[in-house]
């Protein structure tokens, strides 16, 4: 099994874990390195529910933050070992989100004396399947595992704090027609062209821009794809157009749906799938104090993240790491050492 120095160089760490492949679905050696590095401390408690590990203090402390980041990554596109060039790590899961577990786990060994009650969440399956998600596991299986009053998902945002994530709502708009042969086709009614109707709602649609505990989000409504015809001579007697909805989180699910068939009124209207989302909670203390510490101007997340998930059991959460979020994926996927030791400057400070 592989040996995580925990106290070691913070870049260093960081090269180690995205050594140890963890694909997901293959996270268990990199689980179990978690595991084993972080039962070497007393002060912390350490939980595991299948490849999620959970270390805590419990020093009786007024407040709990919450540090979490997923141990896999997106599949190998020929980019491990990871390499060093100048200040660079490229590589799998360099931005995606090894960086920030590094910094998770050194703080986990080191702050054997914190200001607030730290627990840290190291969880598998997240690139996946949300029914497979690891936290979304913890929070059925053991919420209270997850207790607390503040969290900070380590995702990629460049270094700045980027408060609570968006809603999301996949719809699908149903048009009916009636079929015909293509050749007398003024006997049927074409389904595809009356799905026009839809697409002229959305090219007239006005997405908000609401402000929400003081940052400001974009939402959008799109459609994403169509589905009409059955062969090249017939008339298409359906056509579904499918919906994306991103919307703020001052609206539930429900409001979000509510408004979707108000601005679809008239049209036969189906919810494929719908997840809540988060609110910044920047408005909490030891949020403003975090963000003071960054120094740079918190943004709204224009995306889901799994700050949601801390957000249904009433936990405000926040997206903070290092690397940039538009290099995650990517076969050029890479990130400062600067800004890995800068979150570890700045959540060291915070927590001390």
């Amino acid at each position: 099994m592989a040996s995580l120095d925990l106290t070691g160089d913070i870049v260093e760490l960081t090269r180690t874990i995205c050594d140890i492949p963890s694909v997901s679905g293959e996270e268990k050696e990199l689980a179990d390195a978690v595991e084993a590095a972080l039962r070497a401390y007393p002060h912390l408690e350490v939980l595991r529910d299948g490849d999620a590990v959970v270390a805590r203090t419990d020093f009786g402390r007024d407040t709990r933050v919450v540090l979490a980041g997923h141990l896999d990554t997106v599949p190998i596109a020929d980019n491990l070992p990871i390499t060093i060039k100048g200040d660079f790590l490229y590589g799998r899961g360099t931005t995606d989100m090894k960086g920030g577990v590094a910094v998770f786990l050194q703080l986990a060994a080191l702050l054997t004396n914190p200001r607030y009650d730290v627990t840290y969440v190291f969880y598998d399956h997240e690139e996946v399947a949300a029914k497979l998600n690891g936290l979304g596991r913890l929070v059925r299986n053991h919420p209270d595992w997850l207790a607390g009053d503040f969290a900070i998902l380590g995702e990629p945002s460049d270094g700045t704090v980027e408060g609570g994530c968006q809603g999301t709502m996949r719809v699908k708009i149903t048009v009916p027609g009636v079929a015909a042969h293509a050749a007398r086709s003024w006997r049927g009614s074409n389904a595809i062209h009356s799905a026009g109707a839809v697409l002229d709602v959305l090219r007239a649609y006005e997405p908000r821009r609401p402000v929400v505990d003081g940052l400001q989000y974009r939402e959008g409504l799109n459609a994403v794809k169509i589905e009409g015809g059955i062969a090249g001579n017939v008339i298409p007697d359906l056509c579904t157009v499918f919906v994306n909805y991103r919307f703020a989180p001052d609206r539930d699910t429900d409001q979000a749906e509510a408004h979707l068939r108000e601005v679809f009124a008239g049209f036969e209207l189906e919810v494929a799938d719908r997840a809540a989302g988060a609110r910044p909670g920047l408005d909490r203390a030891a949020a403003k104090e975090f963000v003071d510490l960054v120094g740079r101007e918190p943004q709204a997340k224009l995306g889901w993240t799994d700050v949601a998930r801390f957000a249904s059991l009433g936990i405000p959460a926040i997206n903070f790491g290092p690397g940039d979020p538009l290099l995650a994926h990517t076969d050029n996927e890479h990130v400062p050492a600067a800004e890995i030791r800068k979150a570890l400057q700045v959540l060291t400070t915070w927590l001390t």
